[in-house]
């Protein structure tokens, strides 16, 4: 299937590695060009190296600190200048997980650390998308895709849950404001996904259970088990890619303000 991505120009903050990078590595297979951007320049040209080796794109990496307005407003105005416009907004960034002390019981929260979660996660994305939508607005065309994720559905959490549910409130608020200019927003919450992190976080598992890696993978997620799925296996950060890279397409025109889980049928409760 054409996307009819071919030409067109994406922004994906948070592409330096993990699902960021999955995203931006996808969108340039189907013929888009991409600017990576993160805090890491560093890590962020080797990105930039590897998925235009691979797709013959141009990717073009870029840092910025999604907390910082004047960042954030510099970056995407550079961005669409490098790449000569801009119709794909992709708001990948944040710390995997929340803040290891703004995850746990509330007498443990630090309330500095929750705040960074939201200035992050959140308010990077509304940043990105603030600056983003006068450029797509003059063009009567854009896609813009929240990276989530299913701790909203979770409770337990209480940066990463927090901060997940209010994306998928910005979402619902930005196509709504925005169908009429021929804008679509739409959010993606991913689960447990396999990523660069993946194989340590295993090692650590296997360890505690006693089994090997791959048992250990199999365990947590089989039905019933902490991270179960019906599909029992963990998705990979390719597959959040596909998603979004039909999102970002010409075949999602009827999909706007609408939420997607992407962990493999995680969970029981019924959605309608």
């Amino acid at each position: 299937m054409d996307f009819g991505l071919e030409g067109k120009q994406a922004f994906v903050g948070g592409a330096s590695r993990g699902i960021g990078k999955a995203i931006a590595l996808e969108l340039a297979r189907e013929g888009a060009d991409v600017v990576v951007a993160s805090r890491s320049m560093a890590d962020l040209e080797k990105a930039a190296a590897e998925i235009s080796e691979l797709t013959g794109r141009r990717i073009i990496p870029m840092s910025f600190d999604a907390t910082q307005r004047d960042q954030v407003d510099r970056v995407i105005n550079d961005a669409a200048q490098a790449l000569g416009g801009l119709q794909i907004l992709v708001n990948s960034a944040s710390l995997p997980g929340g803040s290891p002390s703004a995850t746990g019981p509330i007498e443990g929260l630090v309330d500095e650390d929750l705040m960074s979660d939201f200035d992050v996660k959140f308010m990077g994305a509304l940043r990105c998308a603030r600056a983003a939508i006068p450029l797509l607005k003059e063009q009567g065309y854009g896609r813009i895709i929240n990276i989530s994720g299913l701790n909203a559905r979770n409770a337990g959490n209480l940066s990463g849950g927090a901060r997940n549910v209010s994306m998928v409130h910005m979402t619902k608020t930005l196509a709504t404001q925005l169908g009429q200019f021929g804008i679509t927003v739409n959010c993606i919450h991913p689960g447990t996904t396999r990523t660069e992190r993946t194989p340590s976080l295993l090692a650590a598992r296997a360890e505690q259970l006693g089994v090997s890696p791959e048992e250990a993978e199999q365990q947590d997620f089989l039905p019933g088990s902490g991270r179960g799925n019906h599909i029992c296996r963990m998705v990979d950060a390719s597959e959040i890619g596909y998603l979004t890279a039909f999102l970002a397409s010409d075949k999602a025109w009827a999909i706007t303000g609408e939420l997607i889980a992407a962990g493999g049928g995680t969970g029981a409760a019924v959605y309608y």
